[in-house]
This record gives structure tokens, sequence and C-alpha cells, in this order.
């Protein structure tokens, strides 16, 4: 079974014709589906609207919140109700295309984990959306190591078991395929169709950039550096002792050779709040570590995921298609 995972708010004149638009590709594709539409405490009468449609798209079911709480809650929430073994979540705005969801299906099952889609000929506005986009893009694949064209498109099509470790908060959403790749995901992209708003009003802005680059920083450390946090706190502890030493060596070489006073020499207490940098770092990365141990430890929470696990007179398994 396909889970198409649909998140609205606020987008009671979508909510029609975004069905009938699933319903038409997934019928005739001959896929076995369902459809998770997502009330994220819309204002508007959108709740109303899917309770009415329901008896007429029997394979829709409906998650109402009882406010506001953001997309990546609601995808989340989306996940944990899918019964599909393939996830497939999307906005509910009309600009992604439904009919895009069987070649993403073909492309998965070609031997690939995840496939995001990458809405090359992106129909938003230059200066407010589309190149914010193309920078967020950039500096995420930089620091994630995972190159993707386009993190924000909401159409992508995941294996439901990769999704088993992966919790979601804030904006992390988007971060979906990198941290799938960091647990041994296989991940690839396909170029999506895109299209303009017709109705509602979007719910994105640039105040949205600030809270995906302070979530980019937690995507970062949890995973690099979630089972070993000291190596990140020690690094800049070292940093810091080790230009400590260095305002030192200057301080002892001016009053050495220049005679200059060593308690009137600047210097002196910046290589002094330089050795207290780096005691804090080195005591926040232990304190990080027994975090992390009473984290993993506390929850039976494995450190690694297996594949495969076959005892020694099993066969090969097949290779997965």
């Amino acid at each position: 079974m396909i889970s198409i995972i649909v998140p609205v708010y606020n987008e009671r004149d979508n909510i029609l014709k975004l069905l009938l638009s699933i319903t038409e590709v997934m019928e005739g594709a001959a896929l076995i589906y369902e459809i998770i539409m997502i009330d994220d405490g819309s204002t508007d009468d959108t709740i109303a609207q899917l309770i009415a449609l329901k008896p007429e798209f029997e394979k829709m079911r409906i998650v109402q919140f009882r406010r506001n709480f953001g997309q990546t809650a609601a995808m989340a929430a989306g996940f944990d109700f899918a019964r599909g073994e393939v996830i497939v979540p999307m906005d509910g705005d009309l600009q992604n295309d439904p009919a895009d969801i069987p070649r993403m299906i073909d492309k998965l099952n070609e031997g690939f984990d995840v496939v995001s889609g990458w809405r090359k000929n992106r129909k938003d506005k230059l200066f407010s959306r589309k190149i914010p986009s193309w920078i967020a893009n950039w500096i995420i694949g930089k620091i994630t190591g995972v190159r993707l064209h386009d993190y924000g498109c909401s159409l992508k099509v995941y294996r439901k078991e990769v999704l088993q470790h992966v919790n979601l908060y804030g904006e992390m959403h988007r971060f979906i395929p990198a941290l799938a790749k960091w647990y041994g995901a296989n991940v690839t992209e396909m170029v999506v169709n895109h299209r303009p708003r017709l109705h509602g009003t979007t719910k994105y802005g640039l105040s949205r950039t600030i809270k995906v680059t302070l979530d980019l920083i937690t995507v970062k450390f949890l995973g690099t550096f979630s089972t070993k946090p000291l190596h990140i706190f020690g690094a800049f502890g070292f940093l810091a002792l080790f230009l400590a030493m260095i305002c030192v060596a200057f301080v002892v070489g001016m009053k050495i050779f220049e005679g200059f006073s060593m308690n009137k020499n600047p210097l002196l207490v910046i290589s002094a709040m330089l050795t207290i940098m780096s005691i804090q770092f080195f005591l926040m990365g232990l304190l990080a570590e027994m975090l992390a141990r009473t984290y993993h430890e506390s929850q039976n929470k494995p450190t690694y995921i297996v594949k495969h696990y076959m005892e020694a007179s099993q066969a090969l398994p097949e290779t997965q298609s």
C-alpha cells in the first residue's frame, strides 16, 4: 500500500480538486493507496470540507489537530498513522502534481529508499522564494554532505522502514533525506512538475529561514556528533587552549625582550579568558557525553542499524527492486 500524506492548513478551496486529482492518478495507475489528510488546526472550514467529502473518497482518512502545530508535526503524524509500505508526503496547495507519484514510485523500485522531488521549473516569486531556496539548498547540501537541488519540495517518496529511525521536530521535515542517508538509506532525486498556486495564500515567509538555519545546526550535530559530543566540544576546547598558550607566549616574550609589564598586557587577560573557555568546552563535552549515554541507554536505543541478518544456513536475500 502507498500512503499519501497531505498536511493542510486553511486550504478549503483546494481540497476537492486535490482529492480528485490524487484519486484519478492512483486509480489510473492501478495502485493500492490511502490518503491521509492532516488538518493542522485550520481556522476556515477546511475540516468541514474534508468531513463532507469523506463518503465520496472512501480511501481518505482524516486527522485533525487541536491547533496549528506546523508542517513538520503534521508530517510526523502522517508517518505515525500511515499503513502503507511506501510513504508519499505532498503539499495541499495543488502546487505539487500527483501525476508525478507513479513515476517516483517507479524510480523507488529501481533500488532506492528515498526519491526526492526537484522543482526545476519552480512557479514561485524569484526574490522572496526562489533565491532564498537556492541559497538554503546549497548550504544544506554543503553541511550535510547530501547534495540535493531542492530540499524544500514536499513531494518525496520514502520506504517506510527508513522513517522508523527519524524523529521530527521544529522545521526538520525538509532534512529527512539527509537524516535517512546518515542511517544508510539510498537517496536520489528526480525532476517533478510544479504548478502556480491558484487559491489561498502561502504559509511560508523569509522568517522561516532563521528557523531552518537553527534546525540545520541541530541536524548536523545529531548526524555527526550525537554519539560522540565530546569530539566537537573537545576540539573547540583544544583550540581555545592553544590560542591561550600563544597569548601567554607573547606576554612572556614581550616581558623578556621589551620589558613590557605583564600585568598591564591585555594579552594576559585574553589568555585567561581563553583558558576558562577551554575548560568550559571540556566540561560541556563531558556533560553532553553523559546525556547522550543516558539517552541511548535509558531507551535501549542502539547506536547502529541492521539492514540484513542471516544465519549460517540461510541463503542470500534477493536484491530489493
